[in-house]
């Protein structure tokens, strides 16, 4: 029986390279996205390939979106096997330095409608369908910026680069990750955080080291895990980082 699966801005950068990787391996995706005319535009590409997706209009801090998703997937598919949350924003405006003391409270309040209470917000939603699913997977697309671990490396490349927002809401998403681990420990469900790395994205700039092909790998590797594989962990590549 074919897998379905939702990924989440799915009509650009990491989130159309994890569903077309994942629609290459025979799944039915779903590609959420909240244009409508980016979102077809990727589904005509992908389908130009002869894969098996279908956009469907999805802005994540929006419940009636989430709603009307829920809706379709229950009444097309009665399943949801794999749900990736990739969704996000970045508006903290730069990478680098540290603007706690700063950014703004519309900034934070944005950043986390989208990163944290949108995505949590889906992920309830889809719950119900997801456990019946034979093999359910989650997983959260992190962020690195995200560690606490890492902010206090003063040794980590990454320990110049504190956004606030950003980082805040996906330090957020990584203990929803953990909290939901948990409360599913029992199933077969197994949900996991993903950090793609520094990546070509309207996130990570031009000057990424990584391409959204390969950002992407971890993601689907965490959707594609088999029954032994772990749950409740934050990795990129097999290597598992600090919370």
């Amino acid at each position: 029986m074919t897998k379905i699966a939702l990924v989440t801005g799915a009509n650009k950068g990491i989130g159309f390279e994890t569903a077309k990787q994942l629609a290459q391996k025979n799944i039915k995706v779903l590609l959420g996205a909240r244009n409508e005319t980016e979102g077809k535009k990727a589904e005509a590409a992908l389908r130009d390939l002869s894969l098996e997706v279908t956009y469907v209009k999805l802005d994540i801090s929006n419940s009636e979106d989430i709603a009307a998703v829920t809706s379709y997937i229950e009444n097309q598919y009665g399943v949801l096997d794999i749900l990736v949350n990739n969704a996000a924003v970045f508006l903290d405006g730069e990478w680098f330095g540290n603007n706690v003391e700063s950014v703004p409270m519309k900034t934070l309040r944005d950043t986390f409608d989208i990163n944290y209470f949108g995505t949590v917000e889906l992920t309830q939603a889809m719950l119900p369908l997801i456990k019946k699913s034979d093999a359910g997977r989650i997983v959260n697309i992190s962020s690195l910026s995200g560690s606490f671990g890492v902010h206090l490396d003063e040794n980590h490349w990454l320990y110049q680069l504190k956004p606030y927002a950003y980082s805040a809401s996906k330090t957020a998403l990584n203990q929803f990750t953990v909290f939901l681990a948990n409360a599913l420990k029992a199933t077969n469900i197994k949900v996991n955080a993903a950090s793609p790395g520094w990546v070509k994205t309207s996130i990570g700039s031009d000057q990424a080291p990584l391409t959204p092909e390969e950002g992407a790998k971890t993601g689907v590797a965490l959707a594609l895990l088999e029954d032994n594989g772990p749950t409740g962990t934050f990795s990129q590549s097999g290597e598992v980082f600090p919370w």
